[in-house]
């Protein structure tokens, strides 16, 4: 981080490529830009999201390319990042979890590669899931899912998950609010844990970055030293929000596949 930046600089989104659709565009003295329609700009946001993708899609294409019967380093690591979602699946869903597969599985990837691409140090460097629009997006759409397939697999009979079987009946006018609270909250916990994980970590490590430029060469051996440390542990976190992300889908879809 350059001397005098702001730590939370690196969030920003900038336009790269102005757009605007049904409606006029502008850009005032200050040179902010205008659109009286709808705003479709390409921003650095959009950037990464697909520049992620590209890198998942070259990892998997080349990595399984060989196919070979002894797996190369690469191939070896495609098929963990396979086996170790399937085995989430197969032990939190069940059987009937392996059609979702694929949803899961590129959900765990594409919040991993943004996570750990967002730590690599180059100039104009962006994380997607520092931003709540993108983690709350991934998360509504698990959310609005789950409960798609609860209601098409159980019709109404999947209102029961809101009163918890064997219950009393007396206890329903506190129990069914608690539940549906608890139940419509799944989307923020999700997204809000993603985003403030990214975030928080990012504006720590631009910090550490900002203080050992400021004092020089004399405290560069520790701090340099502890920097490593940090961001290590930084990439351990951000694979570990993957996961977290990943193994809640999957037990929100278990419980709209199976109930309480």
């Amino acid at each position: 981080m350059a001397e005098g930046q702001s730590p939370l600089e690196q969030f920003k989104i900038v336009r790269l490529i102005n757009m605007c659709v049904g409606g006029a565009s502008s850009v005032d003295a200050d040179g902010k830009y205008h659109c009286s329609g709808l705003d479709l700009s390409f921003t650095n946001s959009a950037l990464y999201m697909v520049v992620v993708i590209a890198l998942i899609t070259l990892f998997l294409t080349a990595s399984m390319r060989a196919r070979a019967l002894v797996p190369s380093r690469w191939q070896s690591m495609a098929e963990l990042a396979y086996e170790f979602i399937a085995n989430m699946i197969r032990e939190n869903v069940g059987n009937e979890g392996k059609k979702y597969f694929p949803f899961i599985f590129s959900l765990f990837m594409f919040v991993l590669f943004a996570n750990v691409l967002g730590l690599i140090p180059v100039p104009g460097k962006f994380t997607v899931t520092s931003h709540i629009i993108v983690t709350f997006s991934f998360a509504a759409v698990v959310f609005v899912g789950v409960t798609i397939i609860g209601f098409v697999r159980h019709g109404l009979h999947f209102l029961h998950f809101f009163f918890p079987s064997g219950a009393p009946l007396w206890t329903a006018p506190v129990l069914i609010p608690i539940e549906i609270i608890s139940y419509l909250s799944r989307p923020i916990s999700l997204s809000v844990r993603l985003f403030a994980n990214m975030t928080v970590g990012h504006v720590i490590l631009a910090v550490i970055a900002g203080f050992m430029v400021k004092v020089g060469l004399l405290l560069i051996v520790p701090g340099t030293a502890f920097l490593v440390v940090f961001t290590g542990l930084e990439i351990g976190i951000a694979c570990l929000q993957a996961y977290i992300f990943a193994i809640l889908s999957c037990v929100y879809l278990n419980d709209a596949i199976h109930m309480h």
